[in-house]
């Protein structure tokens, strides 16, 4: 896309409320808004988390993407973090350099809910971008080590077939069943009843004890590097560590290293339950408690000039499932009250903290979502000002466009 004349737009009217203070705006999320309330992010910060409580909504992807642009454009952000790998992160950053190929082919690889229309589209404008301010290019990073890929699976049996093939049918039996959590994550099988049943992580060490016990191979050897790569990507999954939880502390080490590194103004892109710059406890581990998000540590490091927003919606057809009007006891059901198709808060300021402040649920629709079960998909916060400096929230959600 090469203007903000978007879908998102031409659904919502140009129209704003309160255009003095900027405040609390309630209707139509108009480029007006949005200028305004980037304006408000950019005030302070050096990193913008911006957190969805789904990766299904067109809508809440869009708000998040419009701010993005306006941040780079009129504000000088030059970086987008996501929740991603390093090395999937790297093919992005190539591809909005100028690199060849196209936006849907550099998501090959990427992790299953950027492979969209959307989100190819945003790179898409990231690199034109980029073609008109060749010595200030936006850069892409990720949050996370680099990881297996589907490339490391068929190393693996290459070698394998090349060199024991009568091993080759106990290794693939191993490799076969886990290669599909790079397209459904393994915990989302499990919920949706398609699970193989063994554990992901258990046949990729089965497998890893089989490449290591082959005649000549040494710790060194690519094949095994590889077959690591693999194991540690289904340890390291929701599944393998069996919880939802995920290594905070190295991912905000990875934002705050590239931020001080490069002294580029960054926008990270990930859940609310990551972006929260406060503890989060997740409605279906209550027991957990409140747990460790990379907001926080973000927020620790660097004070005001991490800026945390959660985007939400009401209720809608997300297409993989259709999310009913929230609960009473969630945040949703009173952002979402009244009928207007958006709404934001700025929770900085003291007459809207003292009015909305407080301990808070945010409904969160993810990919183990159940419709009978909604009562529990939330994630909760002590204080919603501390978590969360401003709030952003659209009534009816519609569904992201999958890349084929």
């Amino acid at each position: 896309m090469t203007n903000d004349s978007t879908a998102l737009q031409e659904s919502l009217p140009l129209r704003v409320e309160n255009p003095g203070q900027q405040r609390v705006n309630d209707g139509p999320l108009s480029g007006a808004a949005l200028d305004a309330l980037a304006e408000a992010l950019a005030a302070e910060a050096t990193i913008v988390g911006i957190g969805e409580s789904t990766r299904f909504s067109r809508e809440t992807f869009g708000i998040r993407d419009q701010l993005f642009r306006r941040l780079v454009r009129q504000h000088g952000f030059r970086a987008l973090a996501v929740q991603d790998s390093a090395d999937v992160a790297a093919d992005l950053d190539g591809y909005v350099r100028g690199g060849a190929g196209s936006a849907e082919a550099a998501l090959a690889g990427a992790w299953r809910p950027w492979r969209t229309v959307e989100t190819a589209e945003a790179l898409d404008w990231i690199r034109e971008f980029n073609r008109d301010h060749p010595d200030d290019p936006v850069r892409v990073f990720g949050v996370k080590p680099a990881q297996a890929r589907s490339d490391d699976y068929d190393a693996v049996l290459d070698h394998v077939r090349a060199t024991a093939p009568e091993l080759l049918a106990d290794v693939a039996s191993h490799l076969d069943p886990i290669r599909t959590a790079h397209a459904i994550d393994e915990h989302v099988q499990r919920a949706r009843g398609t699970h193989p049943g063994r554990p992901f992580v258990a046949h990729a060490r089965d497998a890893l004890a089989l490449i290591r016990a082959l005649p000549g191979i040494g710790d060194g050897d690519e094949v095994v590097t590889r077959m690591r790569l693999i194991e540690s990507f289904h340890a390291g999954s929701v599944a393998g560590r069996g919880s939802f939880t995920s290594d905070t502390e190295r991912e905000a080490d990875a934002l705050s290293d590239t931020q001080l590194r490069t002294g580029l103004r960054m926008v990270y892109w990930d859940g609310i339950a990551h972006t929260a710059a406060t503890g989060t406890t997740m409605g279906m581990a209550p027991e957990s408690g409140p747990q460790l998000t990379a907001g926080t540590r973000l927020r620790e490091r660097h004070g005001a000039r991490y800026v945390s927003v959660a985007i939400g919606f009401h209720h809608g057809d997300l297409g993989v499932v259709t999310v009913p009007e929230p609960g009473a006891d969630l945040l949703d059901a009173r952002l979402g009250g009244t009928d207007v198709p958006a709404r934001w808060l700025d929770l900085r300021h003291d007459d809207v903290r003292r009015q909305w402040d407080g301990p808070a649920k945010l409904r969160v629709i993810s990919g183990v979502y159940d419709p009978a079960q909604d009562a529990s998909q939330y994630v909760a916060v002590a204080s919603l000002a501390d978590a969360f400096d401003v709030v952003v929230h659209v009534r009816r959600a519609t569904p992201v466009r999958w890349l084929a």
